[in-house]
């Protein structure tokens, strides 16, 4: 029996799987648990693992930078140690893998049905891929492509500087300063909490009257997600101010694939995960999108026929780790 996992600062998402006859995994159980809700990793192992269970093999994707099969989770306050996780797990063969390294294996095991194509000018090509999925965080992974399959490297690309390319943006840039003094990162926009920040930027800037529907934060007590709630109201079109929120949102999401894409010479293609891009379709097919993945400049002519793809399977992180150890 072999388990995978996928720790996101969100959920983890755990899987008991082990192999038929024809060599296929085969899923024996299957679990979501709210991170937040637990205090280490090791107590949803223990919840979810029934007794007697002998693992042969783990793999898990996490959400932060693993060094030495160590991880310090960036949005959560566990420890991940793979040598402990070991002796946990009464097995040899464990590995920690950064969720987006895994998530990167995953989309190689993807079937077409699951992929959208966003680029009209896209062209099959084989070489290195980029990776890059916004959600709790934005994630950035690369897959190698050593001539004869494609091998992942994990990055925290997500963490790198915010560069402006409008005068909005520009704008942008100034107010985040005041939020974040030391560091604005790609982070603070493309990912859940962007929508927030980009939202209160645009009221800040009077674009438009702010949305009664739109909590001032988010409500823990209720349940209420503030950036989920701008971002139904932005794709659904109910609301000007979350319409250009979402649109502005997507732009820049566009422009760091498109950067990401070119640090790692991506011609095999890039591909979208992430829980935000699936939710906000619409908005991402709408141009702005592409547009800003290929306003390179100079090298507007080689990421115009780069696939763009988004990944519609929301279990992609977790199907790198069950496919590590095939």
């Amino acid at each position: 029996m072999i388990l995978a996992g996928d720790i996101g600062g969100t959920k983890t998402v755990l899987s008991l799987l082990d192999k038929g006859q024809d060599g296929e995994w085969i899923c024996r159980q299957e679990q979501s648990f709210s991170s937040l809700a637990y205090l280490e990793f090791t107590d949803i192992l223990r919840e979810f693992i029934p007794l007697g269970t002998t693992i042969t093999a783990a793999c898990f994707g996490v959400a932060g930078p693993v060094v030495n099969q160590r991880c310090q989770t960036t949005n959560l306050p566990w420890l991940l140690d793979g040598e402990a996780l070991k002796t946990t797990l009464g097995t040899t063969r464990v590995k920690l893998l950064n969720d987006l390294e895994a998530m990167a294996l995953g989309m190689l095991h993807l079937p077409e049905s699951d992929l959208l194509e966003l680029n009209p000018n896209a062209q099959a090509q084989t070489g290195n891929i980029a990776v890059i999925a916004a959600g709790t965080g934005l994630g950035e992974a690369i897959l190698y492509w050593d001539g004869q399959r494609h091998q992942p490297i994990a990055t925290e690309g997500g963490h790198c500087d915010f560069a402006p390319q409008t005068e909005q943006q520009d704008s942008l840039l100034s107010y985040l300063r005041n939020q974040y003094p030391q560091h604005v990162s790609c982070e603070r926009l493309i990912s859940g909490m962007g929508f927030s920040n980009i939202y209160d930027f645009l009221c800040d800037h009077d674009f438009a009257t702010a949305c009664l529907a739109v909590p001032e934060v988010n409500d823990h007590e209720s349940g209420i997600d503030r950036n989920a709630v701008i971002s139904r109201l932005g794709v659904s079109g109910e609301d000007a101010l979350c319409a250009e929120t979402v649109r502005l949102f997507a732009e820049l999401y566009g422009a760091e694939a498109g950067n990401l894409a070119l640090k790692a010479l991506a011609i095999g293609g890039v591909f979208i995960g992430g829980g935000i891009a699936p939710k906000i379709l619409p908005a991402i097919q709408a141009g702005g999108f592409i547009a800003a993945f290929k306003a390179k400049g100079r090298f507007y002519g080689l990421l115009d026929t780069v696939s763009v793809k988004v990944s519609l399977n929301p279990r992609t992180p977790l199907l790198g780790a069950i496919h590590y150890f095939a």
